[in-house]
């Protein structure tokens, strides 16, 4: 028979023992054996690991109650009872329930990631034993991260249900209600500045105009403190260093869906700089930074300008190895002159060496490829500008959507560090597809493939094999852009094409060209870099329209004996030019400038003699330090002629080298190539006449002439000039870990195609009305305008690019396009 001298249970850990008549019986009593019942998923051994009693042991009231104490404190128990029968210690437990699934209902401000991981760390997860104690403190918690941005209403109960074999369920249920609307902001004790001027500071609004689709009067209390050091940075910005944030009330309305917010302030005195002073271990080089100082004596004092000088002198030391300086600024305020004295302290630490150098992140891109760019070297003393360099290196490559950096110290050394390469890979390849619909260019389509980092090595690979209504062609391309150790270059390509002017909205001919090319780089420095090339190619031009530019060209090369024949030409190329970047980044860049030049001409001899010069320029300007607003501009110059002589005549540029524009690429809001001169016929009766070089046989003495402009044909010129100007601004409704594959900007594009040879003046023979029809395709100033937005996403195939262009200035017969869809370009 099983009796209770101690005690009948125990639930509670440290219960008294007075009061139930059993005290004052008890005992001490030795223990004969252990027995504990009720154990399911908690195994014995633990369970008497946990028990600080063994068989043997003489215990009494007070080893009962740290027995029991133990046990709760292994946490796998709900209720324990304890009895003894005859030295038999029986210990009788209820394990705690296994949860066994989480679940949230009624959640829409915090998502259901959010309220695990929190969870989580609360020890409220699957598989775990649940402590039924926490569970208060756990609703009590997300209700008042729900007061935290303004939903008083807000309620968030515990659901506990049973399963079979001792496990439950847990399910949070949520209320969350409105949020309460800021009503009014208060600003109290400010004279310096006025109320307007200080809420304009704030993120937290009372008023929202209708036009502001993304703005809310919403209260959150985390930003209400960020906005009170905004509004301190400001005041010390401006030099009230005394300046204090008193206090600050939130008082609700009675029905709790609205706020009034008051903000206390001291604003205190303008203060001036009366010194600067540095101290501390300067190295020797206390001349030179006392001379890129930027406070100066008189100043009026500037928090921001402290700080600034303080991440200044960091960096400097940076870059001798110093990776863990402390650069520390005591003021000393005399508030009777209001003047400060500013001490500047520096310690630069300990020099350090860098250890190693590890890549994580890059599933693709080898980590030869990645080290190759590096400027920071293993063994040589940390410096920061190299890691620096290192990484807006690695960002120029655009194998990346980001590249972060990292310095961790060697444990057990304090001179010695790891420098660490995150990155976080995007796409480098895309297809060169297109699409474009304009109002009278219709459907447009254009495919391709290009890789510019094949499989991982860093090397360019592409394979072009396109087709569509215009143009048929083949090419292959192949480049090594460090076929030797110091960055030299080297590849090629092999191409073979068939176009159709007419289907490409130009005026007609077809040209049937293939060819080879081979061409090399070399670095000059870190963003200057040259290249040269040279190549052959083949042209076969035939069915060209008999307009009067073409013919030029046309009757300086063909065939006396049968003029209707194919023009075939076999020329060598010869191509250079010099490029240099200091982009931050090689896709979607927010920072720093790119300048391309690039030439090429035939070699004399070939048989045809020209050359082509290009020159492409961007500027990123940030104006945020966040770069979430940049301006962007941008330009392009082009020249081409020839040169020499063939058959007593000058050589002149091939039409169907000549420059193009509008389209995505350059003049958006005008349909693709549709810029620039236009073809025109001079027609004796009904049949267009050929003139020969020598004369005008266009001009016989009694035959109507007659002039027509052709509608819709473009036949580019031989100089192009255009230039942008965007503001780069941040994507409506997109999460802020998308920044670096969608862009979003407004823009103005400005530019012009002309023909530098045209003679405008050697048709003034003909008759007045016929003349007037006639536009001069010489005159550069003809310039096109057009404004609107883009959108660019780095999608898995490729960037992908949206515009909605209007023209602002345009011409008679020029062809626009509202919209237009792109697929392997950026800008």
């Amino acid at each position: 028979m099983r009796f209770n001298k101690l005690f009948a249970s125990m639930i509670l850990v440290g219960a008294s023992f007075s009061g139930n008549g059993v005290a004052d019986t008890f005992q001490p009593f030795e223990v004969t054996d252990i027995q504990i019942d009720g154990l399911q998923r908690v195994a014995l051994g633990a369970a008497l690991l946990s028990l600080p009693v063994k068989v043997g042991d003489t215990v009494d009231q007070i080893k009962l109650q740290q027995a029991i104490k133990s046990l709760y404190a292994s946490t796998n128990f709900e209720t324990i009872n304890v009895a003894h029968e005859d030295g038999v210690l029986i210990v009788t437990v209820k394990e705690r329930a296994t949860i066994s699934a989480v679940t949230f209902e009624g959640n829409k401000d915090i998502k259901d990631e959010q309220l695990q991981e929190s969870l989580d760390g609360s020890g409220i997860k699957i598989g775990e034993s649940l402590d039924r104690t926490m569970l208060s403190g756990i609703e009590k918690g997300l209700q008042d991260f729900y007061y935290g941005v303004g939903k008083y209403g807000a309620k968030v109960e515990a659901e506990v249900i049973n399963l079979p074999r001792n496990r439950v369920e847990l399910k949070f249920n949520f209320t969350e209600g409105l949020a309460a609307e800021i009503r009014q902001i208060n600003v109290v004790g400010n004279s310096v500045f006025s109320d307007a001027e200080l809420i304009g500071l704030l993120e937290l609004k009372d008023y929202v105009a209708w036009w502001d689709l993304f703005g809310e009067r919403r209260y959150q209390k985390q930003k209400l403190q960020a906005d009170l050091e905004t509004v301190k940075t400001y005041y010390h910005n401006q030099g009230y260093i005394r300046f204090e944030v008193t206090s600050t009330q939130v008082a609700m309305t009675p029905d709790r869906k609205g706020l009034y917010i008051t903000i206390n302030v001291d604003e205190g005195e303008k203060y001036q700089v009366s010194e600067v002073n540095l101290t501390g271990e300067l190295m020797g080089r206390e001349k030179l930074m006392k001379a890129i100082l930027p406070i100066k004596e008189g100043d009026t004092y500037n928090g921001g300008d402290v700080t600034f000088t303080e991440e200044m002198y960091s960096k400097y030391l940076g870059r001798f190895g110093y990776a863990y300086p402390e650069v520390k600024t005591y003021p000393e305020i005399d508030d009777e002159s209001k003047e400060v004295a500013l001490n500047i302290n520096v310690n630069p630490g300990k020099r350090v060496y860098v250890r190693s150098v590890n890549f994580t992140g890059n599933t693709v891109t080898k980590d030869e490829v990645m080290r190759r760019e590096l400027r920071q070297m293993e063994g040589a003393w940390l410096n920061s500008a190299q890691v620096e360099q290192s990484k807006a290196r690695l960002n120029r490559l655009g194998y990346f959507e980001t590249v972060d950096t990292e310095t961790v110290q060697v444990p057990g050394s304090d001179d010695l560090v790891d420098v660490a390469f995150n990155v976080k890979e995007q796409p480098s390849g895309s297809f060169n597809a297109g699409v474009g619909y304009g109002t009278e260019s219709g459907l447009s389509l254009q495919f391709g493939v290009q890789q510019s980092n094949f499989l991982g090595t860093g090397n360019q690979a592409g394979v072009s094999l396109n087709t569509n209504k215009y143009s048929k062609n083949v090419n292959f391309s192949y480049t090594d852009p460090y076929f030797t150790k110091d960055g030299v270059s080297l590849g090629g390509s092999i191409y073979w094409n068939e176009f159709d002017a007419n289907e490409a909205n130009l005026e007609r001919y077809k040209n049937k060209s293939y060819g080879i090319a081979l061409n090399s780089g070399f670095p000059i420095n870190e963003y200057n870099r040259l290249n040269g090339g040279i190549g052959y190619r083949h042209n076969q031009i035939s069915e060209i329209s008999a307009y009067e530019q073409a013919l030029r060209f046309y009757n300086v090369y063909r065939e006396s004996d049968d003029p209707n024949a194919d023009l075939s030409f076999d020329n060598f190329e010869l191509n250079g030019g010099w490029s240099r970047s200091t982009l931050n980044r090689g896709t979607f860049p927010t920072d720093g400038s790119s300048q391309r030049f690039s030439a090429k001409a035939t070699i004399p001899g070939s048989d045809l003699q020209y050359f082509k010069t290009d020159l492409d320029t961007n500027f990123y300007f940030p104006l945020t330090r966040n770069h979430s607003f940049v301006l962007l501009t941008r330009a392009r110059l082009g020249y081409a002629n020839g040169y020499g002589q063939f058959n007593d005549n000058d050589q002149i540029l091939p039409f169907w080298e000549n420059y193009y524009s509008g389209g995505s690429s350059s003049l958006r809001g005008f349909q693709s190539n549709s810029v620039g001169p236009r073809s025109f016929y001079l027609y004796r009766g009904s049949e267009p006449c050929s003139p020969d070089p020598s004369g005008d046989s266009c001009s016989l003495p009694g035959e109507p002439n007659r002039v027509q402009v052709s509608s819709g044909r473009s036949i580019g010129g031989n100089a192009i000039a255009t230039a942008s100007m965007e503001m780069i601004v941040p994507t409506p409704f997109l999460d802020e870990a998308y920044s670096n594959s969608v862009r979003t900007s407004f823009f103005v594009d400005a530019g012009n195609v002309w023909d530098t040879e045209f003679d405008y003046d050697s048709y003034r023979y003909l008759p007045a009305d016929e003349f007037d029809k006639l536009e001069d395709y010489s005159d550069p100033s003809r310039i096109r305008a057009s404004w609107g937005m883009s959108v660019q996403w780095l999608s898995p195939m490729g960037p992908m690019v949206f515009s909605l262009a209007w023209p602002i200035k345009e011409y008679e017969d020029d062809e626009t396009e509202i919209f237009s869809f792109n697929i392997g370009k950026t800008f």
